[in-house]
């Protein structure tokens, strides 16, 4: 993984990989080359943000005006939504930041709900949600981090979408759903697409960091259960590649759990007939002709340039990484089912042709994504 400086540290989000205080960052914000504080600020004009007004004094009591920003009474009709964020977390607040320039984004292009934003960390998530809820907010985006919907899970009581993976310890809340872009869901659908376009022995090759354990685990685990038997799995190792390159030459494709500087090493090395196959993971931008001819996974935001949606949605003002900018993408998907949640007949099924990818509410109240297809090197989609 590569080194973080300061500033990109402070971005470490997503957590769900241990609790808070053994926190390591994960693959969006592993590579970062621009600052994000200058997206606090939404990108384009100022979106149709509720006015803020005196949050009433029984509410303020329990939530320090400093943290929330109250609002006026919506507009009649119109759809209140609650943006519950840490943006002023020390560790959090830069990421979270970025996720809700996209939310604000979609806000103003839609101009279907009003939306009222409100600083929360793990130690006032409860008392801020509720406040928010008091003051008519009818649902909710957020919050982001495990331990703050953990903490919220008793006391959801409007259809709140939670930026991240719940934990199966936390409270389950027919109220509560889970919109997150965990690396897991990727790699089980690029089982099942090497699976769909044929594959019958593939190889797995897969790095020694957390990431790219992960990301074998559950390829692994999804393989078995497509095809019935256990994908041969191998150790990258940049110092010995001779056993992987034979392994390759007998499998029928390689699937890559691998950092970028890792797949690049392998692919080059590969003979240009093996079939390979990566996530999004590889994908983060500019020219990678080492890695020409991968066929991955990612985000509409990214491979379909002519998606309705995505043409819709601003890109950020200021330049950001890949892995930054699916955080901005994952705020404009965030706002676009709020609004759907805010209107849907309880049982509905809930679904949507989204940036992030197509989205559908699946078991346990997660929206799972189907993501597109690409080569790496070009545009084409398969």
């Amino acid at each position: 993984m590569q080194r973080l400086t300061p500033l990109l540290l402070v971005g470490v989000l997503l957590t769900w990989l241990t609790p808070v205080g053994a926190q390591t960052p994960d693959y969006i914000i592993q590579s970062n080359g621009a600052p994000m504080r200058a997206l606090v600020q939404p990108p384009g004009q100022t979106p149709r943000l509720a006015t803020p007004t005196p949050t009433p004094a029984a509410v303020r009591a329990d939530a320090p005006a400093s943290g929330a920003l109250a609002a006026k009474p919506a507009t009649r009709g119109k759809i209140r939504i609650g943006v519950i964020l840490p943006t002023e977390s020390s560790a959090l607040g830069e990421a979270a930041a970025v996720v809700r320039s996209g939310v604000e984004a979609a806000a103003q292009v839609d101009q279907s709900a009003e939306l009222y934003s409100v600083d929360a960390t793990g130690d006032n998530v409860v008392e801020r949600y509720r406040a928010a809820v008091a003051d008519g907010v009818n649902v909710v985006i957020g919050p982001l981090s495990r331990e703050s919907i953990a903490k919220l899970a008793p006391s959801v009581t409007v259809p709140t979408i939670a930026l991240n993976s719940i934990d199966r310890q936390a409270a389950a809340n027919p109220k509560l759903y889970s919109l997150s872009l965990i690396v897991e869901g990727e790699a089980r659908q690029l089982a099942r697409l090497m699976r769909d376009d044929g594959r019958a022995n593939p190889l797995l090759v897969v790095g020694g960091d957390a990431l790219s354990q992960r990301l074998g685990k559950a390829f692994a685990d999804e393989w078995r259960a497509v095809a019935g038997k256990p994908a041969r799995q191998m150790a990258f190792d940049a110092n010995d590649m001779a056993p992987l390159l034979q392994a390759a030459g007998e499998a029928d494709a390689v699937a890559l759990a691998l950092d970028v500087a890792q797949a690049a090493k392998l692919k080059s090395a590969l003979t240009p007939d093996v079939p390979v196959y990566g996530t999004s993971q590889l994908n983060v931008g500019g020219v990678q002709p080492e890695l020409a001819g991968v066929r991955f996974i990612d985000m509409p935001w990214f491979l379909m340039p002519a998606h309705p949606a995505v043409q819709r949605y601003p890109h950020p003002a200021v330049p950001l990484t890949r892995q930054t900018e699916r955080l901005y993408a994952l705020g404009i998907d965030a706002y676009r089912l709020a609004v759907q949640l805010a209107v849907s007949r309880p049982g509905v099924a809930v679904r949507l042709d989204g940036v992030t990818g197509d989205l559908r509410l699946g078991r346990d109240r997660a929206f799972e994504r189907q993501l597109p297809a690409g080569v790496m090197g070009g545009n084409a989609l398969q």
